[in-house]
């Protein structure tokens, strides 16, 4: 089967302080770090030898992922393995980058979020010219706060042409956007409105739990990141018999990750085999 995995262990930690994310300034014990260490260990492991299936793999961590060692590596080992079609990872490029030099750059991709009240736009675009300068693919992305507009404008001109600037609408907000504001951002991203509205999913199919699952730092199986049920383990021998189609529980679907199962077939001529890594098609 061709199956894409989103992978979130138990790391709950960032080195940014974003004000609209939980986990900003969180820090870890050595402990915690230890376990989310030898969790991935333990994916990277069974992942390599599931090699009846053709994977495309979404790292998704709680926090800042690649400041770490051990996410580095299993990227770099992954990107190697012929049963693996693409691995990408989310990210705030603040951490070095030397480590691409050693991944199969075709086979790997950055999921880069700029956040304006943590780097200056300099420092953040020339991280984006390094990840380029080594041949790795990445879109850019930020949340799509009003107050932020002038510097996600400017990074919107500043960056290459070819790298695809993706805004989230900000969740919860006080006041709805206003007209202006929703202009603005279209202008960037002309799939910001996508992000704005509550895509109805009660009692749908998508390919969340048959074609795309979540899987923990424990190896529990779960259809998407926003339905709680466990469907399996993955460690256990019959793991593939919890890949069946199911109707959504939840009576809306809100974030990008889970429209992009949902809505699949609207999304596919704009973003084609690399939905998951949301880059839009030409740029793969």
């Amino acid at each position: 089967m061709n199956l894409s995995l989103l992978y979130r262990g138990p790391l709950a930690s960032c080195n940014y302080g974003c004000s609209y994310c939980p986990f900003s300034k969180r820090e870890e014990t050595l402990a915690q770090l230890e376990r989310d260490r030898l969790a991935l260990a333990r994916f990277k492991a069974w992942l390599s030898n599931q090699t009846e299936h053709r994977w495309k793999i979404l790292f998704t961590p709680w926090g800042e992922a690649l400041i770490r060692r051990w996410y580095r590596e299993a990227i770099a080992e992954l990107s190697h393995q012929l049963h693996i079609e693409f691995v990408t990872i989310q990210t705030n490029l603040s951490g070095s980058l030397s480590w691409l030099t050693s991944c199969e750059v075709r086979k790997v991709s950055l999921w880069a979020t700029y956040h304006p009240t943590e780097t200056e736009i300099k420092a953040f675009l020339r991280k984006v010219h390094l990840v380029q300068k080594q041949r790795v693919r990445l879109c850019v992305g930020t949340v799509g706060v009003p107050e932020a507009l002038p510097q996600i404008e400017d990074l919107r001109q500043q960056l290459p042409g070819d790298v695809y600037l993706w805004v989230n609408a900000q969740q919860p907000r006080k006041h709805p956007y206003t007209a202006e504001e929703l202009q603005r951002f279209q202008a960037i991203d002309p799939q910001f409105e996508l992000t704005t509205r509550r895509a109805r999913s009660l009692g749908k199919f998508c390919a969340a739990g048959e074609l795309s699952f979540t899987v923990d730092g424990v190896g529990d199986m779960r259809r998407c990141h926003f339905v709680d049920e466990v469907i399996g383990n993955c460690y256990e021998a019959n793991w593939e018999a919890a890949l069946q189609p199911r109707p959504c529980p939840n009576r809306f679907c809100d974030c990008f990750l889970g429209k992009s199962q949902l809505l699949s077939e609207e999304l596919r001529p704009i973003f084609g085999s690399t939905l998951l890594a949301r880059l839009p098609e030409p740029a793969w």
